[in-house]
């Protein structure tokens, strides 16, 4: 009798391997096998913890032949990527769905990511956020993405690599303004961890000469930024030069953006108490 699949995504530390968890340890000791994105990675996180279990490799170019091969040879089958919790923008997403077709069960584990400490360490407004995982790197749904992403009124988080990080900071720029602010997090829990936080402008002069690690970037939330009352008066005085009235201004002043009683307080003004109606 064929033994039902159990599927267990095994979170790993993004850097400190004092990070992971007791119940991961376990799982990964009792695991049937160890499926992984780069058994080299995960040989060296499994010698260090004196974990002896069949490393498995199963990434995006080997998991349409391997996987189902691998689930009915290891029915209890943990799953590791080379850092954090598996399953977002990694096979983990694609195995979760074969187990669930064929009636296993799934548990994911809680622990290490990237994501939730550079959220919070950006010092944006944390509730809500959207998380964008990789951009596209190039053609039509990278700008339309980042289009999105630019006019979103909450935080956007996603991941990028160094070598494409310069040209990322320059595309949002571009889009949002040199004076938007961003929060890039990098090699968290390692020796170099780093936070910068600034202008998208001063952030690309920080990072000129390059960067390593894993990176997350944070981008500050889209501000609607109201006109000032002084562009308000000088469309009330020039609607009052061609000759509207206190009703016609303070209608114009409202559809411009003016709260109703400053517009018609303003509308008085240019117009005079005694102002036409």
């Amino acid at each position: 009798m064929t033994s039902p699949i159990h599927l267990t995504l095994v979170p790993t530390p993004v850097g400190n391997l004092g990070d992971i968890t007791l119940r991961a340890l376990e799982v990964l000791k009792n695991a049937d096998a160890v499926a992984c994105e780069d058994t080299r990675v995960s040989s060296f996180l499994l010698k260090h913890f004196g974990i002896d279990k069949p490393l498995v490799r199963l990434d995006q170019h080997t998991f349409k032949e391997r996987a189902a091969g691998v689930l009915e040879r290891y029915p209890r089958l943990a799953f590791v990527t080379d850092a954090g919790t598996p399953g977002i923008q990694d096979p983990g997403e694609e195995l979760v769905k074969m187990v669930l077709e064929r009636g296993g069960k799934v548990e994911v584990l809680p622990g290490p990511t990237a994501l939730i400490p550079a959220l919070v360490l950006s010092g944006f407004p944390t509730q809500p956020f959207c998380f964008e995982g990789f951009l596209p790197r190039t053609g039509r749904e990278r700008k339309e993405r980042l289009e999105a992403l630019i006019h979103r009124t909450m935080t956007s988080l996603f991941y990028e690599s160094p070598h494409r990080l310069q040209g990322t900071l320059e595309d949002l720029s571009k889009l949002a303004g040199p004076e938007r602010r961003v929060s890039i997090t990098r090699e968290l829990s390692k020796k170099f961890e780093e936070t910068y936080r600034g202008t998208l402008e001063e952030a690309l002069n920080h990072f000129k000469d390059g960067i390593k690690g894993e990176i997350v970037v944070a981008l500050s939330p889209f501000v609607k930024t109201e006109p000032v009352l002084g562009d308000f008066r000088a469309l009330a005085q020039e609607l009052a030069l061609e000759g509207g009235g206190t009703r016609t201004i303070r209608d114009e002043l409202m559809a411009a953006g003016l709260r109703k009683n400053d517009a018609y307080v303003l509308a008085l003004e240019v117009t005079g108490s005694s102002g036409k109606p």
